[in-house]
């Protein structure tokens, strides 16, 4: 299994890892106790758990966003919070009632760690004032992941249009006849660009609009970086593969592996992860 993805914030000196868990911001509530108790970091997030408010608005976090989440279990929680005998670690909340709102980790990322709505709402609990710190530092690391992403995302856009014009230079030498009007010019280049398309997406532009009425601009535009750098790549081997002059059926057919061959390694390669920031 893969690790997932981890960055850190500094919050008064605190280190805070943030982690990517269900494709959600998962953050350290191991670290944030930290803030409070340097060594006894599990004990003051079970002091937290003990509490009746604190009980409640897990509950709730859990009823909007946790389809599986076991209401009378949590029910038997609620009514024993706040007793001087009550006790409620982590573990026995995920496993009680199938919370997915707070994790339990072993390993290398080991600790206690909850959706950022739940993490936020613990930190209040330890201190207003690192709470809101708390949230700037987040803030800001979620804009500089957010910036990385639109820099990657424009880089592989500005490499398609620049393959394009290779790829539309090999069209109009190779497929285009000598004497044609700009009506026929323009439908080759629409039936190459839908080659492409077909080889990545499955569908022509056309299909697209029809499939996505209320989507503005086209398929390319709402394309994944991974998709784009595969776009790129495959408008340079379709001109390639004009040169040496191949039917356009069988291009298809070469582009189409090519496509699902590249989208695999990206989307499963430590490398994509890293594009992402």
């Amino acid at each position: 299994m893969s690790q997932p993805r981890k960055t850190e914030v500094s919050v008064k000196g605190t280190v805070v890892t943030v982690l990517a868990h269900r494709e959600q911001d998962y953050i350290s509530l191991t670290d944030i106790a930290k803030y409070k108790e340097p060594d006894r970091a599990d004990h003051v997030i079970q002091n937290w758990m003990r509490n009746r408010n604190t009980i409640e608005f897990l509950g709730i976090w859990e009823r909007l966003n946790n389809a599986r989440f076991k209401p009378l279990e949590f029910e038997g929680f609620r009514n024993k919070a706040g007793l001087n005998s009550f006790v409620l670690t982590p573990t026995q909340w995920i496993e009680a009632t199938q919370a997915i709102g707070i994790v339990s980790r072993r390993g290398r990322y080991g600790g206690t760690f909850a959706h950022k709505d739940i993490a936020f709402e613990f930190a209040t609990w330890i201190s207003v004032e690192f709470k809101l710190f708390l949230i700037k530092e987040f803030q800001r690391l979620k804009d500089d992941e957010n910036t990385r992403l639109s820099l990657a995302w424009n880089l592989n856009r500005t490499l398609s249009r620049l393959n394009y014009h290779i790829h539309t230079d090999a069209i109009k030498a190779h497929l285009i006849p000598a004497v044609v009007t700009v009506a026929q010019a323009n439908l080759t280049y629409a039936n190459e660009a839908d080659l492409l398309n077909v080889a990545l997406f499955g569908q022509t532009a056309k299909q697209w609009r029809s499939d996505n009425p209320k989507l503005e601009g086209n398929m390319r535009d709402h394309a994944t970086v991974e998709q784009l750098l595969v776009l790129a790549n495959l408008e340079s081997m379709n001109a390639e593969f004009i040169h040496m002059g191949l039917p356009q059926g069988e291009r298809l057919r070469k582009l189409n592996e090519i496509a699902i061959r590249q989208m695999q390694v990206l989307t499963t390669a430590p490398a994509a992860r890293q594009l992402k920031g």
